[in-house]
């Protein structure tokens, strides 16, 4: 049993996986300091409003704290604009400028036999095994 864990393990995949969720969270620790140290104070710079957690109005003896609601949309769209522009848009420039092409159409091709949707990277066409360039 002590054998098979081994090997479950040491496949590559999982490996793979925990190297992706380490350096995703490095990577996401970096990202939330981007937007929370420069991002979010230019635009309080600008919008003279540096926060909005303090937003709230009072129905029934009930507090509705909209601004932490607002804080909260305002951090996604700088985190989810800051990984588009700053990761995302580049890495699609450099893979379609190393490839020659647009970055979208790398990921499968048609086969030139039976005209059917193939990976790329592929060298044979996985329905006729007709070989393709």
């Amino acid at each position: 049993m002590l054998k098979e864990f081994k090997q479950f393990l040491l496949r590559g995949n999982v490996v793979d996986l925990a190297v992706g969720v380490v350096v995703g969270a490095a990577f996401g620790t970096f990202v939330s300091a981007l937007v929370t140290d420069l991002l979010t104070p230019l635009i309080a710079a600008i919008a003279q409003v540096p926060d909005f957690g303090g937003l709230s109005f009072v129905i029934n003896g009930s507090k509705f704290a909209y601004g932490h609601f607002i804080n909260a949309v305002f951090s996604f769209l700088l985190v989810a604009g800051t990984v588009f522009f700053f990761v995302v848009k580049p890495m699609n420039l450099l893979i379609a400028r190393s490839h020659g092409g647009k970055a979208s159409d790398l990921k499968t091709k048609k086969c030139s036999e039976c005209l059917s949707e193939i990976p790329f990277t592929a060298k044979r066409c996985k329905y006729c095994t007709h070989l393709v360039a």
